[in-house]
């Protein structure tokens, strides 16, 4: 399973070819990011992890997906521009894919397999079913900003519900423990 990620072919927002094996012997954070949601302030949690942590071989992956409500309607343009002038945003960024569906990203599949159960569940989908939103399948991407902690190695050792934000101690603890490992 551990490589089977870096080999899936991924494009940057900037329309360049990449793939998470351009991060190998890094700790990578995977997060599917959106521009008009209720937890888009989530951006400055997670470039201020990143500014922190980056410098331990950390990296914040950011793929803006359109899947729930709508909330990520505009252009790769957009996004890079509403991301730099709202949250200066210096992490990564991909260009935008399905998170959950038919058309779903080979990464995300990849992903949700590795790591059905994400950390944090709870409130958030709750409040979701309140609103009428339930996932198909529990395993699925529930909403934006839920994050995938990926070791030095490729392989995937967490996974967070969109609550749980980038100051959650749990995180910060996952990470630490990923960052302390040699590649």
């Amino acid at each position: 399973m551990s490589n089977a990620l870096y080999d899936i072919p991924l494009k940057q927002i900037d329309g360049s070819t990449a793939s998470l094996g351009d991060y190998r012997g890094k700790v990578v954070l995977v997060v599917n990011v959106a521009s008009k949601c209720g937890l888009t302030p989530q951006y400055e949690g997670l470039e201020k992890l990143y500014q922190d942590k980056k410098h331990q071989g950390l990296e914040v992956l950011g793929f803006p997906a359109n899947n729930f409500k709508e909330q990520e309607p505009g252009s790769d343009a957009d996004i890079v521009e509403f991301c730099s002038t709202n949250y200066d945003v210096h992490f990564p960024l991909f260009s935008k894919i399905s998170v959950v569906g038919a058309d779903q990203h080979p990464l995300y599949s990849e992903l949700t397999t590795s790591r059905p159960q994400t950390i944090g569940e709870g409130p958030f989908r709750e409040r979701l079913k309140g609103y009428g939103i339930e996932s198909a399948n529990a395993s699925d991407v529930l909403w934006n900003f839920e994050k995938f902690l990926i070791d030095r190695q490729g392989n995937v050792v967490a996974r967070f519900a969109p609550d749980v934000t980038a100051d959650d101690p749990r995180l910060l603890a996952a990470l630490d423990i990923q960052l302390a490992k040699e590649a």
